[in-house]
């Protein structure tokens, strides 16, 4: 019966577990659509000014006397729009970070939240900064430089699509790049590492900063630079911001520490008392045996029992009445031939 109703178990928790899972499933699509539905709410407006944000858009590169052409047959229909939706993005970055704080947020523990919450709400200016950054500091200043290295003869005037697609390669790079406070901070944290031992890995950090600077820039040293360099010291605001959130780091390392020794002691305390709940069924099992008899368990999986049907069921039935009234009428008889000589020894 211990085999069974471990199976039972087994099988209650498989079922739970798949439960739980297609209920996380449902919650995240609960707020992706939510997210989508932000974004096209703040989509639709910005679609009807798409032309006019579209030509406050260009003035990093139009300011420095450098037209614009189009050269794809669907450029001046679908490049404004696709603008309008990237800054429907930008807009929407907030409920969009919210959304997904709200999501993993009943997963955290208390100290987590309270470490967590500040740190995304950063990290949304952080890439707004990052954003602000390319827009008017290094737009400008490679469309004032790229002019100098172009050939003779030959006219610089950008594709509003590949003018597009560049941008948004740099907002996203100098966006993710800006969070390298929050990166710095998380790593404290969580423990993987310290403030004192990211400080003697500068020099690692910087060869770091260039080579991300590399893969996520064009092909040209102004815009690796540009982003290695605020990279850099941002790695250093976070390795100041540490020291800031310094009480909040060890309250939370302090309660990590607490919640995995008191997961450890419950893992012990378990394992004990399984093993004192194993000694004590075994002596039992052990009172009832003896030198005929042994205890052995019942498993009705494995047993060649096959269900009786109705016919064959009222059938046993009668045959067991039988047996008794043949018992009943042998008792009888043989009380009326107890009886039988004592009448004759009175006669």
């Amino acid at each position: 019966m211990t085999d069974k109703n471990q199976s039972n178990d087994n099988k209650s928790a498989e079922s739970a577990e798949e439960l739980g899972f297609l209920a996380h499933l449902i919650e995240l699509r609960n707020h992706l659509m939510r997210i989508v539905i932000s974004l096209i709410i703040v989509f639709l407006p910005l679609a009807v000014y798409a032309k006019e944000l579209f030509a406050w858009f260009a003035q990093p590169i139009v300011s420095q006397g450098l037209p614009l052409i189009s050269v794809g047959v669907t450029g001046p229909v679908f490049v404004p729009y696709k603008l309008a939706l990237l800054a429907a993005f930008l807009v929407a970055l907030p409920y969009i970070f919210y959304q997904v704080w709200a999501f993993v947020a009943p997963g955290l523990y208390k100290h987590e939240k309270k470490l967590i919450f500040p740190l995304l709400a950063s990290s949304v200016g952080l890439f707004y900064l990052g954003v602000a950054f390319v827009y008017y500091a290094l737009l400008p200043m490679m469309f004032q430089i790229m002019p100098l290295f172009l050939p003779v003869e030959v006219t610089y005037s950008p594709d509003i699509a590949s003018y597009l697609d560049f941008a948004i390669v740099m907002f996203f790079a100098f966006g993710f790049a800006f969070e390298m406070p929050i990166a710095t901070i998380l790593l404290i944290s969580t423990g993987m590492t310290t403030a004192e031992s990211l400080a003697k890995k500068r020099p690692y950090v910087i060869v770091g900063a260039f080579i991300v600077g590399m893969i996520l820039t064009p092909p040209d040293m102004i815009s690796q630079v540009m982003l290695a360099v605020p990279m850099w010291l941002l790695f250093e605001l976070g390795l100041v911001l540490s020291g800031v959130f310094k009480k909040r780091i060890k309250e939370a390392v302090d309660s990590r520490d607490k919640i995995e020794e008191e997961r450890v002691n419950s893992a012990t305390a378990m394992a004990a008392g399984g093993s004192a709940a194993t000694a004590v069924s075994e002596a039992a099992n052990k009172l009832w045996e003896d030198e005929n008899y042994e205890y052995e368990e019942y498993d009705d999986e494995d047993d060649d029992h096959q269900q009786l049907t109705d016919e064959e069921l009222d059938a046993e039935l009668d045959r067991i009445e039988a047996e008794e009234e043949a018992k009943e009428k042998k008792k009888v008889q043989q009380a009326k031939d107890l009886d039988k000589p004592d009448l004759d020894t009175k006669k």
